[in-house]
């Protein structure tokens, strides 16, 4: 089904992982449209409860495929999603589009060096681990290009606006330890530790928490990033408490803590979601390729 990623299930928790590492997993058209078809399924698979992505070999991505040699970027030669000033829709926005929308928690296992496309990936994930080898670059303007993947809007939100900046002026790569000071990663451990850590992390939500509240959770946190008012966190807070308090989870989860016994929620991401969900206004992602 897949060329340039694997998708592999176990305990509920799925890992994706980019699969070109000849290339260092160097992102592709078909690497985009594949990630984003396995989005789409974990989404739509009851069985996924947890999502991690890494890298094969010993990079997570080296940025954009660059094998088109110094034309590389010149999409006025090429037909993948619009050719015109106007209607080019870049593919790594497309894909940072589809895991912003994702139901699912996503977490970044980062192996190796993450340049480009590399990182920028990864900005709409939860939570972004990095191995103590992984080098990191926002290195567009060394390419005489620009920020891409929405990440002018991401990044600044993630660490603010001096640090963004600075990163993306400069374009210089750095090292993990950098990226934790700077809050774009929230641990950095040994290279043989990453993997274990990620899936313990995953685990976790997977086994004891209700997959219907993780989803709107994960909404809540991203959608309030735009608001421009308290006032609007508070009244969909407010919706989602009036309407999760009287479903089944939020029994189960009373009663198994007062119970002292493990919770068995059984709501399910696929029907029992609120008939308000989504709340924001229509903006749905949408492949302009398609």
């Amino acid at each position: 089904m897949y060329e340039q990623i694997k998708y592999e299930v176990s305990d509920k928790v799925l890992t994706i992982t980019l699969n070109r590492p000849d290339a260092l997993n160097a992102y592709t058209k078909q690497m985009c449209d594949e990630l984003c078809a396995a989005f789409d399924r974990a989404d739509a698979d009851d069985g996924v409860r947890a999502i991690i992505v890494t890298g094969a070999g010993r990079a997570f991505c080296a940025g954009a495929d660059l094998s088109r040699g110094k034309g590389a970027f010149d999409h006025k030669q090429r037909d993948d999603y619009g050719s015109s000033l106007e209607d080019h829709r870049d593919i790594g926005g497309l894909l940072t589009l589809r895991i912003f929308e994702l139901k699912k928690p996503i977490i970044a296992a980062i192996n190796g060096p993450a340049v480009g496309i590399g990182i920028t990936m990864t900005l709409p994930m939860d939570l972004r681990l990095a191995s103590s080898s992984a080098k990191i670059g926002f290195v567009f303007t060394r390419r005489g290009i620009v920020p891409e993947a929405c990440s002018s809007w991401f990044l600044p939100r993630l660490v603010g606006v001096s640090q963004a900046a600075e990163w993306f002026y400069s374009g210089r790569v750095f090292a993990a330890e950098e990226a934790l000071a700077g809050r774009l990663v929230s641990r950095v451990v040994p290279p043989e530790e990453l993997l274990p850590l990620a899936r313990k992390l995953a685990g976790e939500i997977a086994q004891n928490t209700s997959a219907v509240c993780v989803a709107l959770s994960r909404q809540l946190i991203w959608r309030m990033l735009g608001a421009d008012h308290p006032m609007e966190a508070h009244k969909q807070e407010s919706r989602l408490i009036y309407w999760s308090g009287s479903q089944a989870d939020a029994q189960e989860g009373v009663a198994s803590f007062l119970e002292k016994r493990p919770a068995d929620f059984t709501m399910k991401i696929s029907s029992d979601m609120p008939s308000f969900y989504p709340w924001w206004p229509d903006r749905p992602f949408k492949d302009p390729g398609a």
